[in-house]
Order: structure tokens, then sequence, then C-alpha cells
């Protein structure tokens, strides 16, 4: 003990240094592991702790009948049932986040008395009014709003207005990313609003706890296919279901991402931690050399140095990754905040003692191995060797860039043979480098690509990247519309694109269907090709996964009460509707149902404002048109929540590498500048300058850095596609193809190079105190 306080005493920068990294690292592999170990459990607790429903089904009024509640009530694994009448307001649109969201709307009375899915409300006011609502807490920690705020909502370009007085949590209908939205309004308000919209939009709402929130998905599927086969109708749009397994695979997507990379990241601080280390104890030995010789000579063994070296590193690991995690508890509320901006709900985190012994032990644990892996090499030294400072009889070494015979300039050829006197040391810093930069990398393309350039995260979803949704009403002429939009100015060109629900091999899966799929813009295939005959479908790998067929496979796919057969073309992905996605032509979908036609078309727009367009449509067929949607203003809306996490991650990466960078060059250049004390006071004597000597270190260290960069960024652009695909996977994702953009990545990785040079000069500056007299009187 004696012998390992007295080293960290010694080397008290080093020790800091160390001490920080681990610290980090704890800190952010703690956080990581909170997040992933608590997040399955956290849409059940919350369900449970707000008593909400594990399945919602939403319904017109006017299909409904008592026995679909029957059905429900009856259903193996419902504990409790519950159905109300609710509002629907289809394509209302809001302003939500930094734009205007357009999804459903649904109402329910905030007075009424029900057992399932009570009003929470998590702030309000105290004075009511009559135009008051309740909105989801989302509208707080994403939507921009405040208590107070004015609040609009437009349907069918109709204004109701009111006033937020106060925010609810919910785990169903709470998030603008599940396509509609729940809302609660006191008894007379509601009344007033049932009063002045029209029958269509009376629905109901069917609410069921499950013993095992599993089976909520599959319960959903079965409900929706009892009713439309009991109303005997080909096709009943008038239903829609939400189930917990669904909305919690959705909004955990993000939330997962980023504790994987807070667990990943806290991996390479580790890595870092343990190369200093194997960098520090080798350094020591050999600094410490007589010392060791002396030490041997009075008596102590081997085993017993050797433990005081293992005791030293041991004690800072422990005393770092005991501070870290103490101090992750203090930043889990930031990560609750975004956790919360994502989900809609509030994270309470509480102690976690067995993930907080898991990252102590993986941490203490690695760096006892490390050490006592480097330490080994004190049993071979011998007393007398270790007095002679480790010299052996033949302790020789190569001259590889003779003074006498190289070409160059002095200062630069100095550089170089300083370079390779310190190999280990420079490897161990283009390591470093090298993680970092590849940390680096891939947070700065995650970033780009949910921020900046957004095309390729938004293909993710299977959204199709018009400019303008039109929802066609059913006695209108969907062709004849299309044929006359597409004769308007500005537009470049109109595809009619529906998205129905269908049964593939007993599945339940979102079909598309449109005409011709090499017009669209975004090919979720990425294995076959899209059906192009009516006897053809492509479907996503997980529905391939569960039906266990593929390409060149046959399928049964029923749509209302019809069936037929189509051959599989092709395989595809998307994180939409979890992943359970399919394409069918236009003449495929009527081999099952003669009679169908498109309802939704989408148009693409060039050289005018979406606004100016949907305003210009309106006027001339809004006689055919049910609603119309800015699809550009409504992922806007719908990926700001994810932007804003993103670049909170990024903004971490970036902090932490420059920290890291900036502590290790100091470390290693600081250790270097003491070992060459007398070598540095004998070239300044003989008439070297500060600033050449400082120069001779910085280019030392600029090819290492240049390296490691190199490689680091390398290895970002080939690895962080595939990377992001395997933590996609679970979505739906099979290849990603984020955007790489070259200048972006080179910009970062000049600066990290830039910033090591400016590092190493800064550290360098303590040569100027060195002097050839101070040496003498020393």
């Amino acid at each position: 003990m004696n012998l390992a306080m007295a080293n960290i005493r010694k080397s008290k920068s080093a020790t800091v240094s160390l001490y920080t990294f681990i610290l980090v690292a704890a800190l952010l592999l703690n956080i990581g592991l909170m997040v992933i170990t608590q997040l399955n459990m956290f849409f059940d607790q919350k369900a449970e702790q707000l008593k909400d429903p594990h399945v919602t089904i939403v319904m017109n009024q006017a299909n409904y009948n008592s026995t679909h509640e029957e059905y429900l009530a009856n259903y193996p694994g419902v504990k409790e049932t519950e159905t109300e009448e609710i509002i629907h307001m289809n394509l209302a649109n809001y302003k939500f986040g930094n734009g205007e969201l357009t999804n459903s709307a649904v109402m329910y009375n905030a007075d009424a008395n029900r057992t399932i899915g009570t009003l929470k409300l998590v702030e309000k006011l105290d004075a009511s009014s009559p135009n008051d609502i309740f909105v989801p807490y989302s509208f707080k920690t994403v939507g921009g709003y405040e208590l107070g705020d004015d609040f609009t909502i437009t349907l069918q370009d109709k204004d109701y207005e009111y006033r937020v007085a106060g925010f609810f949590e919910t785990t169903m209908m709470g998030t603008n990313n599940i396509g509609v939205m729940k809302f609660m309004l006191p008894e007379n308000s509601y009344q007033s609003l049932a009063a002045e919209l029209e029958d269509h939009s009376k629905w109901i709402s069917l609410s069921a706890v499950m013993k095992d929130s599993a089976n909520s998905a599959e319960l959903e599927n079965d409900f929706i296919q009892d009713v439309r086969k009991s109303q005997g109708e080909e096709d009943t749009p008038y239903i829609f279901g939400i189930n917990i397994e669904m909305v919690e695979s959705v909004n955990t997507l993000t939330i997962n991402i980023i504790a994987t990379i807070l667990v990943a990241f806290s991996a390479i601080i580790v890595l870092v931690s343990l190369i200093v280390i194997k960098f520090r104890v080798s350094n020591n030995i050999e600094d410490g050399m007589a010392n060791i010789g002396v030490l041997k000579s009075i008596g102590y063994t081997s085993g017993q140095i050797l433990s005081s070296i293992i005791l030293q590193y041991t004690l800072i690991a422990l005393c770092a990754s005991v501070i870290g995690i103490a101090l992750s508890y203090a930043l889990m509320p930031y990560i609750g905040r975004v956790i919360s901006t994502i989900s809609g709900l509030i994270w309470t985190q509480d102690l976690d003692m067995g993930v907080n012994l898991i990252s102590i032990l993986f941490v203490t644990i690695s760096v006892v191995i490390v050490t006592l892996a480097s330490a080994f090499r004190v049993r071979k030294i011998l007393p007398v060797a270790a007095l002679r400072g480790g010299i052996q009889t033949h302790s020789f070494r190569k001259n590889h860039i003779p003074l006498a015979r190289a070409k160059g300039g002095l200062h630069f050829l100095l550089a170089i043979k300083s370079m390779l006197a310190n190999s280990k040391q420079n490897i161990m810093i283009s390591l470093i480098v090298m993680a970092l930069t590849f940390a680096t990398v891939f947070s700065v393309v995650l970033y780009y690509n949910i921020a900046s350039d957004k095309s390729a995260f938004v293909d993710l979803f299977g959204s199709e990247p018009a400019n303008v949704y039109i929802a066609v009403k059913p006695d209108a002429d969907t062709r004849e519309l299309m044929n006359s939009i597409e004769q308007m100015e500005y537009v470049r060109k109109v595809n009619i694109f529906d998205t129905i629900e269908t049964r593939v091999d007993d599945q339940n899966i979102y079909t598309n269907v449109t005409d011709h799929y090499d017009q669209l813009e975004n090919n979720v295939v990425y294995e076959g090709r899209q059906p192009k005959h009516e006897n053809e479908i492509s479907i996503s790998w997980i529905i391939s996964n569960h039906i266990n067929k593929g390409i060149g496979d046959t399928v049964e796919v029923e749509y209302g009460n019809e069936t037929a057969s189509f051959l599989v073309t092709g395989l595809s992905q998307s994180i939409g509707n979890s992943g359970q996605i399919g394409s069918l032509t236009m003449e495929g979908i009527q081999q099952i149902q003669s009679n169908y036609k498109g309802t939704t078309l989408y148009v693409y727009l060039d050289g005018v404002s979406n606004k100016d367009f949907i305003q210009n449509v309106q006027e001339q067929y809004g006689n055919s048109i049910i609603e119309t949607l800015d699809i550009d203003e409504n992922i806007e809306s719908q990926t700001s929540m994810y932007t804003a996490a993103v670049f909170a991650i990024m903004v971490m990466v970036l902090t932490i590498n420059v920290l890291v960078v900036v502590m290790i060059l100091y470390l290693v250049i600081k250790t270097m500048i003491t070992k060459r004390r007398k070598e540095f006071g004998v070239l300044k004597a003989i008439g070297y300058s500060t600033i050449q000597l400082m120069t001779q270190i910085s280019i030392s260290f600029l090819p290492v850095v240049v390296i490691g960069v190199g490689i680091g960024g390398m290895l970002g652009l080939l690895f962080t596609n595939p990377m992001l695909s395997v933590l996609l996977s679970s979505a739906g994702v099979k290849r990603l193809d984020f955007i790489i953009h070259y200048p972006i990545i080179v910009m970062f990785c000049v600066g990290i190079i830039l910033l090591a040079y400016i590092v190493s000069m800064l550290v360098s500056l303590r040569i100027k105190k060195i002097s050839a007299y101070s040496l003498i009187t020393e």
C-alpha cells in the first residue's frame, strides 16, 4: 500500500488523466446499461402506473355493435375492457415542433367516468376556461407548447381553437410517430365539438388490459379480422388498432440506439484507459528500474513489487468507477429528458445496484488484467540489471536515420528519429486517435442523415418522398383527378399510392398499392425486385422470416373476404409499421377485389411551395378531395424529436473526443519532456531555440496522428452503415445506405489533426523552462 500510494503521489498528472478516463468510461457505461436494461420494462410499468390499456381499438360508431365488446372481453388473457364514445378527426392539422403535423386526432371526454386510461395530468392551469384542452406530455417536451398557449386544430379548412390547460401522460397515442394523437376535452367543450361535427366523426373506443402485454399485437389483429368477417364486407376501412408492443417498438428504437452508442463509446474510453495504463506501467518500470533494483536488493520480492503496481491502478479504477457511477445518476435527468422527448413519458431513475456493480467490475477487472500483463516483466528483472538502469550486456539499437547520410532538413530528421525511438508510445497514440476518429465519423454520419439531409433516414420508414398527399373522396374518379393534377403547372408527376391492410399466409401486413413501382423514388426492396405483374408481391424480410418463405415462393393474400395466390419477387425493409410491409400492383389487388380503385395521390412538385400548390388544388378540385397534406412539413415535425436527441449525442461524443486527445497528448509529451530533459538542455546550449524544439516534438507526433485519423476515418466510412444496420435490424432494417458526406467527414478529420498539432505545440512550451544552466546547478 505504501509503495502504491507513493507511486500515485509521484505521478499526479498521469493519475488525474487516467482517473478522468476511467470516470468518463464508467459514467457512460452505467448510463447506457441502465437505459438498456430498464427500457424493456418501462412501457409496461408506465401502462400499469397510468392504468392504460394494452390494446385500443377505434372504430366508426355506425359499424359497432355489442358483440364486438363481448369478443374483446372473452378473448383469452384479457383482464379488463372498457368502451366509450369518442370524436375522431381524421387528417387533423396542428402546429407541432418545427412545423405543422397532420394525422388523426382522437378526442376523449375528460370528465367521463372510466377505469382504463384515466386522465393523469403532469401539469395543469389552476383556472379553467370554456375552450380548455388537455394534450399529451409530448406537446411540452418536443411540441413547443406551454400551459396557457393557444392550440388550433384545423379539420377540412375549419379551425377549432383551444387553450392548453394541462399536459397528461399516456402510453397509447401520446407521440407524433404513431399516426394518431389522443386529446382530452372537458364535458362542455366535448359536447359542443360533437354537436358541431358531422355524424361520421362519432366513433367508439374499445380498450383492453391483458395479463401479458406481449399478446397485445395478436389480440389487435384477431379483433380487427373478426370485425371484418362478421360484417361480411369486402373492405372495412373504418377501424384501426394500436397495441403497446407496436408503441414500444416505435418509441424505443432511437432510445436503444442512443444507449447502445453510449455503451460502445464507453468501451472505446475503457480501451483508451487500458492503453494508457499499459503505456504508464511500461514507462514507470523503465524510469524506475534503479528503484526496482534497490527494492529487490533490500529484500522485496517480485510479487510484492508487482502487487504494489496492481494496487496502484486498482485503487484509481475503483475510485474513478464509483465517482463515475455517482455522477451518472446526476446526469440521468438529462438522459431522462431525451427519453421523455421521444416517448412522451416521464422517465424516473431508481438506484440499480446490479448494473452499478457490473459497471464497476467490468472496468476494474479490465484494468487489473492489463496492469498484470504489463507489469509481469518485473519478475524477470534481476537486481543487478535493474541497478544498471535495465542496461544488458548488449543493449544497442539500430540507427535508422543516420544524420550524416540522411537527406532532409535537420529538424525534420530529428523529429523522425524521435518518432522511431518511441514506436510503442506512438502505436498507442495512433490506436487511440483511430478509435476516437471512428467514433467521430459514426456520430457525424448519424447526425447528418437525421438532421441535415433526411432523405435516407425518411426512406427507412418506407415513406414515399413526395411533396403533397391528397386523399380522394370515395365517389370521385381517382384516375381522372390524377390526370387533371398532372396537367397543373409545376407538377413533376403524380402517383396513386395506397396503403391497405391485408393478410399474407395468416400474417397481418400493411400493403402498398400503386401502378408502377419504378416511378416511386423510395425503393424499399433490397433483394429481388418490386412486383410488376398482377400475380406478384414483395414482402418484408420480417414477414419472410415469420412465414418461412422467400423469393420464388407462393403466398396466399387475403383482403376482405377474398383470397388469391401471389409469387414473391422481392424482400423489402422498413422501420415503419413494425417492419411488416408488402407491395402489390394495382392489377394485383384487383385480382382479389375487382372494383378496387386508388384513394390516395402522391404529388411531386418542382418550382412551387407546397402550401401554394395545396391552395390551388383545393380551389380547382376541392369537390373531389377529402384532405391534403404537406408531406415535407409533416416529416419535419415528426423528425424533430430525433434531431434533438442525436444532436445531443454527437456533441457529447465530440466533446469527449477533444478531451481525450488533449489529455493523451499532454500526458505523453509531458512524460517525454521529463525523460529527455537533459537532452533538450544540451540542444538549447548548442544553439537550438525553444520554438525549434517545440516544432520537432510536434512534427514527431504529426505522422502518428495522421495515420490514426486516416485509418479511423476509413473504418468509419466503411463500417458506419453496416454497424447501424445491425443496431436497427430488430426494427426491420436489413441494409442501410446512409449518405456519407465526404466534405464534412474530411473537415472533422482535419480538425482532429489540427487539434493534435496545436495541443502538442502548447504542451511543448514546457521546454522554455529548461536551460543548460539550470541543469548544471541542479
